[in-house]
């Protein structure tokens, strides 16, 4: 006897998944410039490494005589690969199958890849390009009934991202469970003009109201300035680049540590350019990315975030081949205040790097909390406690370097400065509980206002407490630990990282009430 007749059968039912929707669907696919899931995957995996499961789940339709009659894939393509050497399970929609509706596929699928993800300690990375859970109404003339919501799988989810890096590429339009799985990863990537992510798309939206195109909904102009999407490419490739850098600093799951690559760089290197970089009028912006960029190795950075929460910038970097977190205030923007969605950017970055067990490095210029109306209005002093307390909750070493600025309740959250104070400061240092700046025409308001002379003793006012705030009179007290000359900086932190390495636990990190 033989199995020949069955293998065959099961050939047969492979090529008609690798079909996808139809020649008619794919067409429509790559002709509005996307590539179709199987061409992703190809794509995204070490080339010959992708190992799909349930390739021949979907729809099948039987003739009189029980043979297969007709046969639509699932569309979901899952399975597992290797990106960059490293293990990895992959989930991706296929919107040649009904425009990638969650109705249409077999959520089992996806719930199998999450399961599979956590449980073996491999990263998930997802392609999504699918409308939602719902699907169409049309479905409830097939099914004549309605239902209470329910989430398959966002059990599994939640737990997932408490042990393997998620990373999301939204890919096209991503609706109600696509924008949500989208939302829920580590990381998340949008490619300008291919993808939108939303709630719910224009029909819906024009039903209450809003007369709206699905860019002027959920383009990547709304969603990766309001921090829904983390970073934003160009093309699809772009994404998938990306995708691969930040799981190069990551380990495979929370039970294991960051690994560290072999160095090409000097630990000892010093930068004269760090010299000049901060203006000495202690007011002039500069840009904070040339300081990260100096004192990590070479070309490692990787900016996570850039478009939203501009007040900092935060990313990954590597420091004699290991893996950090890095947090900058950035005076372009209100100075380096934070504002809310600065406050959210501060929460999300160091709850990344306590759940992946990165040490972070705190490059801080921080005038304090955003002041105002607007400030107020957007939750600045929520955001804010919520801020102070991830970095006070936070798991792993932290080295703050006070650039210039540290005010008030913000400046004071460079680390939980209730541990060991692991801290360099430029002599640029400029601190306090309050700006002097308009702090002394407050405080010596009677003294100016009977003065002879109002503006000579508000210069020599300004002289004295100039000369008080020196960041060498802190220094003398012990409340700056160490004023470093600015060179010294990347020789430190290599020091700094390698006795961060002999605290850090792997493991799953309890995070208690946030207010």
């Amino acid at each position: 006897m033989s199995w020949q007749k069955a293998i065959e059968e099961l050939r047969r039912r492979e090529r008609l998944a690798e079909e996808m929707g139809g020649e008619e669907p794919v067409s429509r696919q790559r002709g509005r410039g996307k590539l179709t899931v199987r061409e992703r995957v190809a794509f995204l995996a070490d080339p010959g490494s992708f190992h799909e499961i349930g390739k021949i789940a979907g729809k099948a339709s039987y003739g009189a005589d029980e043979e297969l009659a007709g046969f639509m894939p699932s569309n979901s393509v899952m399975g597992r690969a290797r990106l960059d050497g490293r293990p990895t399970v992959i989930l991706a929609d296929d919107f040649t199958v009904r425009g990638g509706a969650a109705d249409a596929s077999i959520w089992q699928k996806m719930v199998q890849a999450i399961k599979m993800a956590a449980e073996y300690r491999m990263p998930l990375v997802q392609m999504i390009d699918g409308t939602g859970g719902g699907g169409s109404v049309k479905m409830l003339e097939k099914d004549p009934r309605t239902y209470i919501p329910e989430t398959p799988g966002w059990n599994e989810i939640v737990h997932g991202l408490t042990q393997v890096p998620f990373v999301s590429l939204a890919l096209g339009p991503c609706a109600g469970m696509g924008a949500g799985r989208v939302a829920a990863s580590h990381f998340s990537v949008m490619v300008k003009e291919l993808s939108q992510v939303f709630v719910a798309g224009p029909p819906v939206a024009i039903a209450l109201g809003e007369n709206v195109t699905k860019e002027e909904l959920g383009g990547w102009k709304i969603q990766g300035q309001n921090g829904t999407v983390d970073n934003v490419v160009d093309t699809e490739a772009d994404a998938f680049i990306a995708a691969r850098k930040f799981l190069s600093y990551l380990p495979p799951s929370v039970h294991h540590l960051p690994e560290r690559i072999q160095p090409a760089d000097d630990p000892k290197r010093k930068e004269e350019s760090l010299l000049s970089i901060v203006p000495d009028d202690g007011r002039t912006p500069y840009k904070p990315r040339r300081i990260v960029e100096a004192v990590v190795d070479k070309g490692s950075f990787f900016e996570i975030g850039s478009y939203w929460g501009r007040g900092i910038v935060t990313g990954l970097a590597r420091i004699d081949g290991h893996a950090v977190g890095i947090m900058a205030g950035d005076p372009f923007f209100l100075d380096g205040a934070w504002t809310a969605d600065v406050c959210d950017k501060v929460t999300r970055h160091m709850d990344l790097c306590s759940t992946f067990h990165l040490p972070v490095i705190h490059f801080v210029d921080c005038p304090g909390f955003a002041v105002g109306v607007k400030a107020e209005t957007a939750g600045v002093t929520r955001a804010g406690v919520r801020a102070m307390t991830a970095v006070y909750q936070a798991t792993v070493p932290v080295c703050s370097v006070v650039i210039r600025k540290a005010y008030g309740l913000a400046g004071s959250a460079m680390m939980n400065q209730s541990r060991t104070k692991w801290r360099y400061c430029w002599p640029s240092g400029d601190w306090g509980s309050l700006p002097m700046a308009g702090g002394i025409e407050a405080a010596f308001r009677k003294e100016l206002s009977e003065a002879e002379d109002p503006e000579a003793l508000k210069v020599q006012l300004y002289r004295k407490f100039d000369a008080i705030r020196s960041p060498f009179r802190t220094a003398e007290s012990f409340f700056a630990e160490e004023i470093i000359d600015p060179r010294e900086t990347r020789p430190l932190l290599v020091d700094f990282m390698q006795h961060a390495q002999r605290v850090l636990e792997a493991g799953e990190t309890r995070t208690g009430f946030r207010p």
